[in-house]
């Protein structure tokens, strides 16, 4: 797994949603990011989506299943952008 794009990813989450009390090393790529673990809501999913097209030029809604699954966790928001980028 690409180590830094998780590493980007961790900022990009931190500065987009305004993640004043979190560091890159609180952030477990493998931890949900929704509901326990990360603790982010459907607006931050909004937030964080329109940041990931902006930087990653990926687009997700946020109805769909796979949707759902790629913002599981950082770990599987990198995987997803490193096999759209390979696509």
């Amino acid at each position: 797994m690409n180590l830094q794009l998780i590493e980007e990813l961790k900022r990009l989450i931190i500065t987009s949603l305004n993640l004043e009390d979190v560091s890159e090393a609180d952030i477990d790529p493998e931890a949900p990011l929704f509901g326990e673990g990360l603790g982010l809501d459907s607006i931050d999913a909004l937030e964080l989506g329109l940041a990931l097209k902006k930087k990653y030029g990926i687009t997700l809604t946020a109805e769909s299943a796979e949707a759902r699954e790629v913002f599981r966790s950082v770990a599987s928001l990198a995987r997803y952008i490193e096999s759209s980028r390979s696509a």
